[in-house]
């Protein structure tokens, strides 16, 4: 490789190249020569140049191989996933064959009535890593309530006073969160369950807030009115309650937290647009769209791959989405032919964990039926010259990393899922 070719290199250039399974090797082979050649160019150039590398290479393993299952029902009509842990067990709702909605369970090939607190539904919105289920239920007096579900038992949460509450999600230490309606309910508010203790985690100034998230670390993120009355995206975190800020517009919601503390969700730009949104590091990102005004971001894992759905270009379908690597992925194109042939579309996605196992929402454009699905990764591509890049990229990282021992990577610059009956999760429907 010409000396003059490796003093071109840059960012951009290595990045194109390293998209291209044919020009990995290239882009290695690049970043090793100049490191040779160029040992005088500064730290941040040669950091930069590695780093492009290894992003593309992250984009270019999201092109895994995935395998479709249709979870199905409990014996109704319909299913929908919401949450998936780190062993794949999955957690949602399903109709059962008397046409009730129930709290389900899918985990080693079996699909698990988790039944209810007396009344007639139940809905599963999140599972932890040991396994334990959280949701809400309806009792037999009618109110709906925040429920766990764990080692067989069913554990009403308890209340503020009010008649509805709902828990979103857990974390490894068994801490719950979600929203609480006051006495009388006069106002709904983001609330943390733990220990036997029940915490009302505040707001941003206004009277209403729903947590919808929480990480290892317990951090929670949601949504919370702010003294204007604005609904703004909520980090309450050590004790301090900090506002997430918008894309330009007067709304915004967090959806999730992963263990770096990276937060997804949506906000409205300054247009006027849905879209989903990643908070990391003190920036603001808009994730974009697959071409039309909407879209939104549900979960993301410990590698900072972002799953929601999306509208296409003119608002004219809602496809289940990936953000990896800087590249957005309708998950759609990932099916074999034979899954688009039995008719499946995927809609909506809603969480992954870290094994980059995705699950949500199905329709069968065929039979009408909405199910539960899970994307399981069944091989990912490494040819020759991709482990061959993952190598080079490594001595170069690690060559690097010496040049610099007393430097560190700036962490950033400047510092729609529906309920059962609903159209979509989230403060607007999203395609009808």
């Amino acid at each position: 490789m010409k000396v003059a070719f490796v003093r071109s290199l840059s960012v951009s250039k290595l990045s194109s190249w390293a998209r291209k399974p044919v020009g990995i090797e290239l882009a290695s082979s690049a970043c090793l020569q100049a490191l040779v050649h160029f040992p005088q160019w500064p730290y941040s150039r040669l950091r930069c140049l590695v780093g492009a590398v290894m992003l593309s290479c992250s984009s270019y393993a999201g092109a895994a191989s995935y395998t479709f299952t249709d979870l199905g029902t409990l014996g109704g009509s319909s299913s929908f996933a919401r949450g998936i842990n780190s062993a794949g067990q999955v957690v949602g709702d399903s109709k059962t064959a008397g046409g009730a909605t129930h709290a389900t369970l899918w985990s080693g090939g079996t699909t698990t009535d988790l039944g209810t607190l007396g009344g007639t539904y139940s809905v599963a919105s999140g599972i932890n890593n040991a396994g334990q289920v959280v949701g809400y239920s309806s009792t037999a007096g009618g109110a709906t309530h925040a429920t766990l579900w764990s080692g067989g038992t069913i554990t009403d949460l308890g209340t503020l006073g009010g008649s509805y509450n709902q828990a979103s999600g857990i974390n490894s230490a068994g801490q719950v969160v979600g929203f609480l309606d006051t006495a009388g309910n006069s106002a709904r508010r983001a609330t943390l369950w733990s220990g036997g203790t029940i915490t009302d985690l505040g707001t941003l100034g206004g009277a209403s807030g729903s947590a919808h998230g929480i990480n290892s670390a317990g951090q929670v993120v949601g949504v919370s009115r702010t003294a204007g009355g604005a609904s703004h995206a909520t980090l309450w975190s050590g004790g301090t309650i900090t506002d997430l800020g918008t894309l330009g517009g007067t709304t915004s919601i967090a959806r999730a937290i992963n263990s770096a503390g990276q937060v997804v969700g949506e906000s409205l730009t300054a247009g006027g647009a849905t879209h989903a949104t990643l908070w990391s590091g003190g920036t603001i990102t808009n994730l974009g769209t697959l071409g039309g005004s909407l879209s939104f971001a549900n979960g993301i894992n410990s590698a900072g791959q972002v799953v929601g759905n999306s509208s296409t270009a003119g608002n004219s379908a809602r496809r289940a989405t990936l953000w990896s690597g800087g590249v957005i992925h309708d998950l759609n194109t990932f099916l074999d032919a034979s899954t688009i042939a039995a008719g499946w579309v995927l809609q909506y996605a809603t969480s992954i964990n870290d094994s980059g196992w995705i699950v949500g929402g199905a329709y069968n454009s065929l039979t009408g039926s909405s199910h539960a699905y899970l994307l399981s990764i069944s091989a990912v591509p490494e040819p020759a010259s991709y482990a061959l890049m993952l190598a080079g990229v490594g001595v170069v990282g690690a060559v690097v990393r010496r040049k610099g021992p007393a430097r560190r990577i700036a962490d950033g610059v400047g510092g729609g899922v529906p309920s059962p009956g609903e159209a979509n999760r989230g403060s607007k429907p999203l395609l009808h």
